[in-house]
């Protein structure tokens, strides 16, 4: 049986790729033994605001713990959730979909200030909004096996631990992925492009894609999952990659 999978580490309410990434899989694998590293997007993202585009960052402790991996990453105090929800409000209150996601929000903004560990906090986030979004994925922890130096043989474990026949990667991976080790074992591999996606109406200005993918629920609502879905050619080398398996 064919099984396409994706292994992705936890982001904060990552943009819109992210979660075509999820709808365009059977299985979506957190990785959060991954190795934290600061300035990314585990614990940060962008929205579009009146003036500009702004951070929204989650503190997070790091003294002492250059190593630590995502799961273990802990939030540096709880403040951050009524200061992040009090920006999106200001910033998309005039959107046309922002009255219908409102309540849901702020609830699920109010749980995670409650809670610790930024790995919780992004599950319990990208859980909303998949569901927000219609999609039905599994999403499951990355099974934690025996650490390889390797980063591709890393990502081939888990796929063969889970029966993965095909692995969905985004396009930054081609840096360092080596596919012949994926051919090796018979393991397809497909890239994401981005660059398909259409843009849909949005608030301040000229359109930014690199923002959350809060933006998009805010401003097209149920229409959300039309602009998602990059077209069916998006999958960059996708055909000639499958052959070789």
């Amino acid at each position: 049986m064919k099984k396409r999978i994706a292994i992705l580490q936890s982001n904060y309410i990552p943009w819109r790729g992210y979660f075509d990434i999820i709808a365009s899989v059977d299985e979506f694998l957190i990785y959060d033994s991954a190795q934290y590293t600061k300035n990314d997007w585990r614990n940060r993202n962008r929205i579009k605001t009146a003036n500009g585009p702004t951070w929204l960052t989650i503190p997070v402790a790091t003294a002492g713990q250059f190593h630590q991996p995502i799961a273990h990453a802990r939030c540096a105090n709880n403040s951050w959730a009524a200061k992040h929800w009090r920006t999106l409000s200001q910033a998309y209150a005039k959107a046309p979909y922002f009255p219908a996601y409102r309540d849901l929000l702020a609830e699920v903004y109010e749980a995670c200030a409650g809670q610790t560990l930024l790995s919780d906090i992004n599950r319990h986030l990208l859980n909303t909004v998949v569901s927000a979004l219609g999609l039905t994925t599994r999403i499951a922890d990355a099974p934690e096996l025996p650490s390889d130096s390797n980063p591709t043989m890393r990502l081939i474990d888990i796929c063969l631990a889970v029966g993965a026949t095909t692995y969905l990667s985004g396009p930054s991976a081609k840096n360092y992925m080596d596919i012949s080790l994926f051919n090796a074992v018979g393991i397809a591999v497909e890239f994401m492009d981005y660059s398909k996606y259409r843009p849909y109406p949005q608030l301040h200005g000229e359109f930014s894609p690199a923002v959350s993918i809060l933006d998009l629920l805010f401003s097209v609502g149920p229409q959300a999952r039309s602009y998602l879905s990059a077209p069916a050619d998006a999958f960059e080398d996708a055909e000639l990659i499958s052959a070789c398996v």
